[in-house]
């Protein structure tokens, strides 16, 4: 590391983030960031004071405070302003200066960090060994790469290090949460057994990739001849150093030694050097070591749950051994060799006895009972099991009333339908459960481009109005006027 000027100064571009009036500054640097990503560069101060003022946090929010928030970013680095002259129309406003204001490339920059972070836990990590395939076919193509225009190389090269620096970023966001505290409190419940088995064979799907590609990688990396590689740097520091940029300090130096560095990461991440193991094979033992860790906390749960299972089993032993006993005292020298004297739990009470006899002993009374309870929150009874009881015999009357009703209420419909029509002017007095499913045969028609529908037991009729008549439906529970409506059915069963 070399200790620079730039290392040791104040990053004033970063007091946004956490000064008394954050709350304020940062709206207003995220508003400036949106618009940039949305390659709008320049805001005025009316266009930040009229999307804020669109927000309740700044209902009380004036435009001379925005005039000062803008100053005091502008103070801090954040945004560059310029005076706008387009729409001066006297001196006097020309003497007010107002301005334009873009963010700056540091602002640029924190900002988008901002934004990773407050997506940090949304987004997570992960194993992707889809990405060492990509690394090891940008490898190879290295030497054919190298006979293309600059700019091929140059793209060739941006590739491989955004596949190289997802691999190695991902992989140590992932291993970080697997190496957390909060999972090491996971893996030791039993809810964990579950999600193991799926989680293993990703882990090792991941080395198994890893094993494949880097042999593959390791022996192209040793193919490349040493004066190809650094024609081939050479060529990609002098067209990063051919790109033209704005209010950026430019040094060859600074850009050969990114470049450079970055290559002598790719390579000592694959191949061993000076007998210094790659980092390959450290990645290689981490993820094996997890996997062991997961396999040791799933082998230990299931042991615990297997004592318990196993202590059933004794306990079922030691109950048919009392239960051979011929009389209460060979039961008590039984006792005395299975539990021990000094290990019986001595409860002492305000007990009710039978007996105030002081020769009465404690096998000569009834045993009193002490229901216990644990003491956690999460405790519940368990509800009594009962056995399922035999209902055949009442759903069979249930289902042969009801298919009496059907037929009862089938028998009163085709009553009010004569010669294959159910003319609503001519139906006599009607109860309403009858005149609903008249109304819900009419409806069911009338909703569709032909009139046609079909009843419940699959009888097909058809809806046909007479003329512009109107008819009056009497029923029990009152009268209303309607269209006189007819419904034909093709075929009647009765």
């Amino acid at each position: 590391m070399i200790v620079t000027d730039k290392l040791t100064k104040p990053l004033k571009e970063a007091n946004y983030l956490n000064v008394d009036n954050t709350g304020r500054y940062r709206p207003i640097l995220r508003l400036f960031y949106l618009n940039y990503e949305k390659m709008k560069y320049w805001l005025s101060q009316e266009d930040v004071y009229d999307e804020l003022r669109k927000e309740a946090y700044f209902s009380d929010y004036t435009y001379e405070q925005c005039g000062q928030d803008l100053s005091v970013l502008v103070s801090w680095g954040n945004l560059n302003a310029i005076q706008d002259t387009k729409r001066v129309t006297s001196l006097s406003e020309f003497k007010n200066r107002k301005f334009q204001y873009q963010m700056t490339e540091y602002a640029v920059e924190i900002e988008r960090m901002v934004v990773h972070l407050e997506n940090l836990f949304v987004e997570g990590a992960s194993l992707e060994p889809g990405l060492l395939e990509r690394i090891y076919i940008h490898l190879s193509k290295m030497e054919e790469v190298s006979r293309q225009t600059d700019e091929k190389v140059y793209g060739w090269w941006n590739d491989l290090i955004n596949d190289f620096s997802r691999l190695n970023q991902n992989y140590k966001d992932y291993m970080r949460t697997l190496n957390s505290a909060r999972a090491e409190e996971l893996m030791k419940t039993r809810e964990f057994l579950a999600f193991k088995d799926h989680l293993v064979e990703y882990l090792r799907s991941f080395v198994k990739g890893l094993q494949e590609n880097v042999i593959r990688i390791e022996g192209c990396l040793k193919n490349i001849s040493e004066v190809e590689c650094r024609k081939v740097l050479e060529r990609i520091i002098s067209y990063d150093l051919s790109i033209p940029r704005l209010e950026v300090e430019v040094r060859e130096d600074l850009i050969r030694e990114k470049i450079e560095g970055r290559w002598t990461s790719i390579v000592e991440w694959f191949v061993e050097r000076g007998g210094k193991e790659a980092e390959a094979g450290r990645v290689f033992d981490a993820t094996n070591e997890i996997i062991r860790k997961i396999t040791r906390y799933a082998a230990r749960i299931s042991e615990l749950s297997n004592m318990g299972a196993n202590r059933r089993e004794e306990y079922y032993k030691v109950a048919k051994m009392f239960r051979r006993c011929v009389d209460i005292n060979e039961a008590h020298c039984l006792s005395a060799n299975v539990f021990g004297a000094e290990t019986i739990l001595h409860m002492r009470g305000d007990y009710p006895r039978e007996t105030d006899s002081m020769n009465s002993g404690v096998y000569d009374e009834e045993p009193g009972v002490v229901n216990l309870k644990p003491r956690t929150r999460v405790y519940r009874e368990k509800a009594v099991r009962t056995g399922i009881i035999d209902r055949s015999k009442e759903k069979e009357e249930m289902r042969r009333n009801a298919i009496a009703r059907m037929k009862k209420e089938r028998e009163l419909l085709d009553s009010y339908i004569v010669d294959g029509c159910l003319e609503f002017e001519k139906l006599p007095m009607l109860k309403p459960y009858v005149r609903d499913v008249f109304l819900t045969w009419l409806s069911k028609a009338l909703e569709r481009q032909d009139f046609s529908s079909q009843t419940e037991d699959g009888r097909v009729y058809v809806v046909e109005r007479a003329g512009d008549r109107f008819c009056v439906l009497r029923c029990t529970d009152g009268d209303f006027k309607m269209p006189a409506y007819r419904i034909r059915f093709d075929k009647v069963e009765k």
